[in-house]
């Protein structure tokens, strides 16, 4: 049986213009206070990688990413690897216009090339962790 290769899609309206939400996800200050506190620095740039330590409670994960695509306040796409494990996913950003705000869908390809061993690798955490990362983004942005 092949594994499941549906894209994991989550997707949330903000109050906020497309504006304050590109910069709430492209800028590394504002990232670290919502996203992950120990990246070193990003950069919304095509070719632009950074790589940092996430400890999940006993096992360590060093990210690997690369921004692979950039249309500034519309969509931003990075390469997305682990150190040490197969795999290769792939984080599309997107904005969209809504009445009063803006729209963003995440995307996430490419979680079938992972290891189903490594229980942080399954679709049900991709989903769970991009949930709680939007959940997250809302929270920050409403304050």
């Amino acid at each position: 049986m092949t594994k499941d290769t549906i894209p994991v899609i989550t997707e949330q309206i903000f109050t906020k213009s497309k504006e304050q939400v590109w910069k709430a996800i492209t800028d590394p200050d504002e990232m670290c206070q919502w996203f992950f506190e120990d990246m070193p620095d990003y950069k919304a740039e095509v070719g632009f990688e950074t790589k940092f330590n996430v400890d999940a409670g006993g096992r360590e994960f060093m990210h690997l990413w690369k921004i692979t695509e950039v249309v500034p306040f519309e969509k931003l796409v990075c390469k997305w690897e682990y150190e040490g494990y197969d795999g290769i996913a792939y984080v599309s950003y997107e904005f969209f216009d809504e009445k009063g705000g803006c729209k963003i869908r995440v995307t996430v390809t490419g979680i079938e090339t992972f290891s189903d061993d490594v229980p942080e690798f399954r679709r049900e955490s991709c989903e769970e962790g991009w949930n709680y990362f939007i959940k997250r983004l809302q929270e920050y942005l409403d304050k």
